[in-house]
Formats: C-alpha cells, sequence, structure tokens
C-alpha cells in the first residue's frame, strides 16, 4: 500500500485497509485481485526496478456467500484515493469484468475515489475537458447488475459521484463523509468556512437529502451490510433471485394482528410490529430508514422467496406522502421491477402531505413521478391495505388498470377525502346557513359514519378480499409461489432506462 507511516495514519483515523475491507467483504481466501502489479515504477540506469508505488486501487473478484462478485477498492494510503496512471484502469476494468460477467459489483470509496487533483496539471503539463471515465459502464451496470458502495473516509467529486450510483450505499458515522467537493474548494468557491462533518456527514446525507441509504457505527457493520444486501438479489437480471431454506412455517398467524391497529383512527401503531409478524422471522432488511421516514423500504423473505416491502410509518405525518418520500418509493419501485423482486405493500395512506412546505418541495411533482413508478413496474405486486387509502397518493398503492390484486383488513378506511378533513369542505354553504352549525356537523358526520364500513365496499365489490389480519401471512406465502412462477418468464433488462 502507501507504505508503513500511511498505513498507520489511516489507522490512527480510525480506518482500515482497503486491503482489510476486502478480506472482512469476502468469503475467506476467495479474494482473485487483477492488476496488482499496477503503479508507478522508477528505474535506474542499468534498467534495474529503484522504487515502486502501488495503483491507489485494488481490484479483482471473490465470493459473498459463495456467490462471485467483482470488488473494487480505493487505497487511501495512496495519494488519498486521488486518480494516478493506473486507477482508472483498474476502475474501468472492474466495472467492465462486472458487466461482462454479469456479475454484482462492490466499490469501497475512500477519498476521491479516482477523482482528480491539481497535482495532476504538473504531472501531465496540461489541462483536459472533464470525461468520467467508462461512465457508460457504469450506467450500464446499474440496470443490469446489482451494485452496492460503502462511503468509508471523506469521500468527494468522481468518489461521490460513484456511491451515489448505487442501488445500495452506506456510509459511517464520524468517519465517512461524502460532498460534491470539500471543505477548502468550499471555502475558496462559497466563502463558507466548514467542517467535513458539517458539510457531508451522514445526518445530512442519511436524514435530508439521501444520497445514501443506510448509516453505521463501524466499517465492519457498512461491509456486513452490503453481504446482507446482496443475498436477496439475484447476479444479474438474467437470473431469478435466489431462495434461501425457508426457516419459517408459511401457515403462521400471529395472533397480536388482531389488536394491532387501533380503532381511534388519529392514532399511530408501530408498522414494523406488522411487518415482523408477516415475514419471515429475522428476514427484514430495511434500507434509508432515515430519509423520507413516513415511508417504509425494506427486503424481507417469504417462504424463503426474497421480495421488496413497502410500508408505510404513520408516526410520521401520518404516513403521508412527502416530496422525499415519494423519492425513496420511485427509486426503490424501480429497483424491485429491475431485479424482479415481487413487491408487497402494507398500505397506510391518507394521501400527499399538505402545506405550504409541501409546495415548495414540489410534492406534486415528484408524487407523481412516485405513481408513475408504480404503475409502470411489471413484477408482481400484491397490496394489504391495513388501514388508510385517500387520494391521489392511495390510488398509487398499486396499478388499478391491471389485476391489482388486495387484501383489505376489516379496519380499511378509503375514499377521495378523509370524512374528517373533506365534511367542510364538502357541505360548507350547508353549515354557513345553519342556525346551529356544530349540531349540523355532528349530525352530517353521522350520516356519513354509517355508510364508512369497509363492508359496505366489499358488497360492490369495490374491495375484492376482506381478510382476518392473521390470515395475512398464510395468503402472501401461498400468493409468492405465483408470482415466482411469473417473473421466471420475464428475466433480463427492462425497457426503460433505470436511473439512479
Amino acid at each position: 500500500m502507501g507504505g508503513p507511516e500511511r498505513v498507520q495514519r489511516q489507522k490512527d483515523a480510525g480506518r482500515l485497509t482497503v486491503r482489510e475491507r476486502i478480506d472482512l467483504l469476502l468469503d475467506p481466501g476467495t479474494f482473485e485481485e487483477w492488476g496488482a502489479l499496477a503503479g508507478f515504477s522508477k528505474y535506474g540506469a542499468d534498467a534495474r526496478l529503484e522504487e515502486f508505488t502501488p495503483a491507489n486501487n485494488v481490484m479483482g473478484s471473490g465470493r459473498i456467500e459463495g456467490r462471485k462478485v467483482v470488488v473494487s477498492g480505493d487505497d487511501f494510503t495512496v495519494r488519498g484515493g486521488a486518480a494516478d496512471a493506473s486507477i482508472h484502469g483498474k476502475q474501468v476494468y472492474a466495472e467492465r469484468m462486472a458487466n461482462e460477467l454479469r456479475l454484482p459489483i462492490v466499490r469501497l470509496v475512500d477519498g476521491t475515489g479516482g477523482g482528480g487533483s491539481v497535482k495532476t496539471l504538473e504531472t501531465m503539463g496540461r489541462t483536459y475537458v472533464p470525461a468520467n471515465p467508462a461512465w457508460d459502464l457504469v450506467v450500464d451496470n446499474y440496470a443490469k447488475v446489482p451494485v452496492a458502495a460503502a462511503c468509508l473516509g471523506p469521500v468527494a467529486g468522481l468518489g461521490a459521484a460513484r456511491v451515489a450510483h448505487a442501488h445500495f450505499s452506506v456510509m459511517v458515522k464520524e468517519v465517512s463523509q461524502l460532498f460534491v467537493a470539500g471543505p477548502p474548494v468550499v471555502k475558496a468557491g462559497m466563502g463558507h468556512e466548514v467542517t467535513k462533518e458539517e458539510l457531508g456527514g451522514w445526518e445530512i446525507h442519511a436524514r435530508q437529502s439521501g444520497a445514501v441509504d443506510n448509516v453505521v457505527d463501524t466499517e465492519p457493520e457498512a461491509l456486513e451490510q452490503i453481504r446482507h444486501f446482496l443475498s436477496y438479489l439475484p447476479s444479474s437480471v438474467w437470473e431469478l433471485p435466489p431462495r434461501c431454506q425457508p426457516a419459517d412455517d408459511p401457515k403462521r398467524r400471529d395472533e397480536q394482528l388482531l389488536s394491532a391497529v387501533p380503532r381511534n383512527r388519529r392514532q399511530a401503531y408501530d408498522m414494523r410490529r406488522i411487518l415482523a409478524a408477516v415475514f419471515d422471522a429475522g428476514s427484514i432488511f430495511e434500507l434509508a430508514r432515515h430519509f423520507g421516514p413516513s415511508l417504509v423500504t425494506a427486503l424481507a423473505r417469504l417462504d424463503g422467496y426474497p421480495v421488496a416491502v413497502l410500508a408505510a410509518d404513520p408516526r410520521f405525518y401520518g404516513g403521508g406522502l412527502t416530496a422525499a418520500a415519494s423519492d425513496k418509493l420511485a427509486r426503490f419501485v424501480d429497483f424491485a421491477d429491475s431485479f424482479h423482486l415481487p413487491i408487497v405493500h402494507l398500505v397506510d395512506q391518507p394521501g400527499f402531505v399538505v402545506g405550504v412546505e409541501a409546495e415548495r418541495a414540489g410534492t406534486i411533482r415528484r408524487g407523481v413521478h412516485a405513481l408513475a413508478a408504480v404503475y409502470q413496474a411489471g413484477v408482481p405486486f400484491v397490496s394489504v391495505i391495513v388501514r388508510r387509502v385517500f387520494g391521489v397518493a392511495g390510488a398509487g398503492h398499486g396499478n388499478a388498470q391491471k389485476l391489482n390484486l388486495r387484501f383489505a383488513w376489516p379496519s380499511g378506511d378509503w375514499g377521495s377525502l378523509p370524512v374528517e378533513g373533506g365534511l367542510e369542505a364538502a357541505y360548507r354553504r350547508e353549515l354557513e346557513a345553519a342556525a346551529d352549525p356544530a349540531q349540523l356537523k355532528a349530525e352530517i358526520s353521522e350520516r356519513l359514519e354509517a355508510v364508512r364500513s369497509p363492508f359496505r365496499t366489499a358488497e360492490s365489490f369495490g374491495v375484492e378480499k376482506l381478510i382476518d389480519p392473521r390470515d395475512t401471512r398464510p395468503l402472501l406465502t401461498d400468493w409468492i409461489g405465483d408470482a415466482y412462477r411469473l417473473v421466471a418468464t420475464e428475466l433480463g433488462p427492462k425497457g426503460r432506462p433505470a436511473r439512479p
């Protein structure tokens, strides 16, 4: 690597070396390195090698849980991971290997990740027009093979782009930061003095920007999350996601589901308890929990089969779709559709979040982008209506123009608007003219409540199947076999482009 002194500096900063990271990521003894001799060499007058500095990228192939993957790791101990004469060649080769062998690729990004340094101008003796190396492969890989990235230090420029252009990304608290340009460039260009953490720490990117999905406390946890993420996915879009040996009874009925949803419609509850009761025990792997928190996105298993999970979290905005949650939904559905993961949606959707801030955030624009993703998805899709389904956002719980498989709990509550919010708008004139508006409002509310029962909707076949909540898991484990029979006939890349 960069020599004992620089390796020690990496350790003192609380960070692992690139080779330690690769050892933790891959199954023991499976790493096959490519380009080990690439780097800077200095030869004497007799053409004998006097000095050698390896390229600041280590790449090759290995196995995760027995399945082959490609890994490309930046070595911060050599020129801080900035570009040298070999790093681009090795990064490009890794992307090409993943592309042509149809293998997942893992990017361990540290520093600029192959980005520029002004020192290069002196060695080159010229400037150049920027071009991201092999970005066509980066884009193509996103549509064809699983891409995971770990942000493992202060990552800027091209390195930040390589993290963001992944299906799954993870960063380490207080150790890694992500930014377009670091504090010195921000100070020179914008006049702002900020620390690395203030500029691109985990609070910014996991909670606010959504540029990374998950955040962990240590590097080993980050690498373990990548291993876990890949376990749900096929090696490429030409293969089926792998089924593991079921370890949970597919017919299990959980009594707690009978009381999971409060009778008080305004009361929140813990949706994750419902997820744990429905999916295979211990199989839920949540993505982007802190970003757009009114929507839960996760990978899980049903009878050993991987599935993509959407669910509301009514503890945030009542589960309503914010602009951020809409972005999260669209990206996750596109991802599931690309890799043939059937989608299970546990629905409690009061509608788009409203108000001045919601309008400024472009909620409707980003919301219809999410609805388009749902309607374009070709994978099997099933909805379990747990409680509310209202408005345009509620109508996006599935594709109503297709079979649109739905199971509804008796706690279901739906319509164009909730009675509580729509009554005054619908009966404004009558209420204004009434001698006792409060009394009239109570009478109208009582009449509307009388027809609010989900059983009335079922009588007109407006909802196809009302179920005992305890039957949710048995019904879904029966459905998943049909779902995988269907996706097996639709393998290969999607006809539309996949974008991060």
